[in-house]
């Protein structure tokens, strides 16, 4: 079992800017990837961007290319998402999410939520 907490979204301006971090505990060790995933008022959620524990492959939206950062740092089992240029649309509630392998086979693991509003 893994679980997540997400921290860090709010309210910003467009064009600002909004660190997210999602801590990760239990059974760390089966974690290959984690993820961020958003989802907007009315719609399905959707992928933001990924990184491997192992190797450090990273993925994104082509929507957030050039404006959001993933990074992990594995001694605090945490990923962070750095998110500049906000926009409007980039509304949205954030989550997390734990890609996992264990003996018992693969699961995904995913926390509460946080909500991130841009807005003048």
């Amino acid at each position: 079992q893994v679980q997540l907490v997400e921290s860090g979204g709010g309210l910003v301006q467009p064009g600002g800017s909004l660190g997210l971090s999602c801590a990760a505990s239990g059974s760390i060790f089966s974690i290959f990837a984690m993820d961020w995933f958003r989802q907007a008022p009315g719609k399905g959620r959707e992928f933001v961007a990924s990184i491997r524990v192992s190797g450090g492959t990273i993925s994104y939206a082509n929507f957030v290319k050039g404006r959001f950062t993933i990074s992990s740092d594995n001694a605090k089992n945490t990923v962070y998402l750095q998110m500049n240029s906000l926009k409007p649309e980039d509304t949205a509630v954030y989550y997390c999410r734990a890609k996992s392998a264990e003996l018992i086979g693969r699961y995904d693991s995913w926390g509460q939520g946080t909500q991130v509003t841009v807005s003048s």
